[in-house]
């Protein structure tokens, strides 16, 4: 853990000290890390025969929360809404 933090705090002191320079190849260096990591993350999913084999369950339990997630996202975002931007008139 100390190793990921103080990689962080680096990268921000490098990110601070160059902030003047034109750093878009680091955009497109940080999608082809995230392409990789997600591939990567697929193929381990897609070796794991607990996750293969429990498949239907996780998939039922997964809609549910993302479903709950988004809906619970919407409500908050109205009320935030109503509350702090809407005018009376």
């Amino acid at each position: 853990m100390i190793i990921v933090i103080s990689l962080m705090i680096c990268g921000i002191i490098l990110g601070y000290a160059f902030k003047e320079r034109n750093l878009k190849f680091v955009q497109k260096l940080i999608n082809y890390a995230i392409f990789l990591l997600l591939f990567l993350l697929g193929i381990t999913v897609g070796a794991n025969g607990d996750v293969m084999n429990n498949l239907d369950s996780i998939g039922s339990d997964a809609l549910l929360i993302t479903l709950a997630a988004v809906t619970g996202s919407v409500l908050c975002a109205w009320g935030v809404y109503r509350f702090f931007f809407m005018t009376t008139k």
